[in-house]
């Protein structure tokens, strides 16, 4: 069953790109203190989430943080190495908390994962965006073509907030 509004977030371990190389963090303790906002692509570097949906986010921050959003947070079924390189050729200069589920367990705990394996791309996250406030999604809007970003996209969120 897939993650929905009122249902607390799955606590499981996520890596996230430091100075000092990938560092274990809880999705609980990342996610779950304050008004957090968490988006989740299929893939880093993939067209949809490079071009559009990561930027989007970028773009918008100023207005999310001033509807009173403390995170926003990107998650994606890739290792640390390769969000960090990620975030590094899109600026994210630390705007957006990169978490790696590597092994999609976040993706699977919130019953958001898909099958991209036509693709190439094996089990990967479905394209989504969600607002929690402190540990418990109040919204959440998934795209149903991974290729889109409509009801995952910034400006959604803030349509929500």
């Amino acid at each position: 069953m897939a993650l929905a509004a009122g249902d607390q977030i799955p606590d499981v371990t996520l890596m996230t790109p430091t100075a000092d190389g990938p560092k274990p963090v809880q999705s609980a303790e990342a996610l779950g203190s304050g008004t957090v906002v968490l988006f989740g692509v299929p893939g880093a570097f993939t067209p949809a989430c490079s071009d559009t949906h990561l930027p989007g986010f970028l773009l918008r921050q100023d207005e999310l943080k001033a509807k009173g959003v403390d995170t926003i947070a990107c998650t994606s079924v890739n290792d640390a190495f390769v969000l960090s390189a990620w975030a590094e050729a899109r600026n994210v200069d630390g705007a957006i908390v990169m978490l790696a589920d590597g092994n999609g367990d976040f993706a699977r705990a919130a019953g958001l994962e898909m099958d991209g394996s036509k693709f190439g791309l094996g089990t990967r996250s479905k394209r989504y965006a969600a607002i929690i406030k402190d540990g418990v999604v109040q919204w959440i809007g998934v795209e149903d073509v991974p290729s889109t970003v409509d009801a995952s996209g910034a400006e959604s969120v803030l349509k929500q907030l």
